[in-house]
């Protein structure tokens, strides 16, 4: 590893919980498809396979912000086991219902009880965030190390997923995705001292950490770019599907995601003097114009390489995303915070996906690549029209509502993901 990375790994046990994020991480590329490879093989019902998945990834939208509030409060332990034994629960029905040809509706209610599964990523970075809150540039790359990692999942994810699933059997991929989950939760949950303090509801006040208008404007913002995500993937397989090599669609979308794994790792390795708004706007900037070349596209080599382009503007945006979410969000709403984020791109996906299918049945594989590009501009304005928000951190970012501004100023700074200690002297003057 770079100098950078390895500094970070010099904290006790940060190694013991990347390692177990990154288990409890990659059921999020594996199971979806996974349901989809199962279904599909042992019904032949695709629209079944797609409900199925649908539903588990909106109530993975609609769980998720709620269970990362009730992590915040309660903290890690106490929270996200209970929630991964009912989402091993329902998986584990999942299959026996598939098995022993149950009731569709049955199907549904198992899919809709995995969307209890924890937002993982979410939880790993609340606990880089607890142990350098106080060192901007180590905590730049930690957050660029998880991004990093949330690629590597799932360029490997679906591979695995869907190859045990063809190879061995149909029930493999969300078995072992279930396997994943347990062991990566339990063994987290097991390392007590990185675990980020709880903070009871009389400490801040209660409601959601959604009320804050930075974190609004993020997560508008990344609606549309789930909507990017979830189109181009659904294009993809129906671009390649067209050209007559439809197995090769997982290699041309691994290049998508190999792009943003490797932009990640660069961009960890710098490090910035000016506060993050501006190059969170200019990352959005270059999603947007990133899906121009989608629309030139014309065989499987060309799309290639301008996905991998393209993936090359997602992890830096990411990074400074959950950077600013740092700044916008009152500590002790942190965890929550970082899951709407995450909220908001599943339910861009849950869109973008279903739009393309639609542009595909009526005008062809080549026209639905015009859904990201539609989306990539309402990101692009969104984005715009939200600037002058998220370059004010929220006053209150220091902890409980209601703190004096001091503590808010201190803490304010004292929690910048990125910036120079110059620069966060001056956003504490102007602050105070």
């Amino acid at each position: 590893m770079p100098s950078p990375y390895r500094a970070i790994f010099a904290a006790p046990g940060s190694r013991s919980f990347s390692l177990a994020g990154l288990l409890g991480r990659l059921p999020l590329a594996m199971m979806g498809i996974g349901i989809v490879t199962m279904i599909s093989q042992l019904t032949g019902r695709y629209g079944l396979a797609g409900g199925l998945s649908a539903t588990v990834a909106l109530a993975s939208a609609a769980l998720g912000p709620q269970i990362s509030r009730l992590v915040d409060r309660h903290g890690q332990r106490r929270v996200l086991r209970p929630a991964t034994l009912i989402a091993l629960a329902a998986t584990a029905g999942l299959l026996l219902a598939t098995v022993w040809e149950w009731p569709d509706w049955t199907l549904f209610v198992f899919a809709a009880g995995i969307g209890s599964v924890p937002s993982i990523g979410s939880m790993i970075r609340s606990r880089w965030a607890a142990l350098y809150r106080s060192e901007p540039r180590m905590l730049h790359t930690a957050y660029s190390f998880e991004s990093v990692i949330d690629e590597v999942c799932f360029i490997f994810g679906p591979i695995v997923s869907i190859g045990l699933c063809t190879v061995w059997f149909p029930e493999a991929g969300p078995l072992l995705a279930g396997i994943f989950l347990a062991v990566g939760v339990f063994w987290l949950t097991a390392q007590r001292a990185t675990e980020p303090a709880a903070h009871p509801v009389e400490q801040h006040g209660g409601g959601s950490a959604l009320r804050s208008v930075g974190l609004q404007v993020l997560v508008g913002t990344f609606v549309s770019t789930g909507a990017i995500f979830g189109a181009v993937d659904v294009v993809t397989v129906a671009f390649a599907e067209e050209q007559g090599h439809k197995s090769a669609a997982s290699l041309v979308l691994a290049v998508y995601a190999l792009g943003s794994c490797l932009a990640g790792v660069v961009f960890g390795l710098f490090h910035f003097a000016r506060p993050p708004a501006r190059r969170w706007v200019i990352g959005v900037c270059a999603v947007g114009v990133s899906m121009i070349p989608l629309q030139l596209v014309g065989n499987l080599p060309f799309l290639a390489v301008a996905l991998f382009l393209a993936g090359l503007t997602i992890a830096p945006t990411m990074i400074t995303t959950m950077a600013l979410v740092e700044q916008h969000v009152p500590r002790a709403k942190l965890t929550e915070g970082m899951t709407w984020v995450s909220t908001g791109l599943a339910v861009g996906v849950a869109l973008g996906s279903s739009v393309a299918g639609w542009v595909i049945d009526a005008r062809g594989a080549a026209a639905g690549y015009a859904v990201p590009g539609v989306a990539g501009a309402v990101a692009v304005v969104v984005a715009f029209l939200g600037y002058r928000r998220l370059s004010r951190p929220a006053p209150q970012r220091g902890g409980a509502d209601g703190q004096d501004a001091g503590r808010a100023a201190e803490d304010g700074v004292a929690g910048a993901a990125e910036g120079t200690a110059e620069a966060g002297q001056e956003r504490q003057r102007d602050v105070a």
